[in-house]
């Protein structure tokens, strides 16, 4: 499976987790060149999980938030534990 935006990679993995509609990546597998954080906003400190979301840099764009993690996945979401996953203008298929 892989995670395209305008034609680059973001990530490729054949071991990719599927939670709550999204796919999620092994951490390890994603072009952390690409990632930025973003500022956490209110409503992320209020994510039990502790979300922290990157914004996807290609091409001198930026795609703000357009990637996330969860740095403290409780129970219902252990699956996604050091992994990444990607929506908005971020295809993954």
């Amino acid at each position: 499976m892989k995670a395209v935006l305008n034609g680059d990679v973001i990530a490729e993995s054949n071991e990719t987790v599927a939670v709550k509609g999204y796919d999620y990546f092994p951490f390890a597998t994603a072009r952390l060149d690409l990632l930025e954080k973003s500022p956490r906003t209110p409503k992320d400190l209020e994510c039990p999980h502790a979300v922290q979301f990157y914004d996807v840099v290609v091409g001198g764009e930026r795609h703000v938030r357009n990637a996330w993690i969860y740095e403290a996945p409780q129970p219902a979401m252990k699956a996604v534990t050091d992994r990444v996953g990607f929506w908005k203008d971020v295809k993954v298929g």
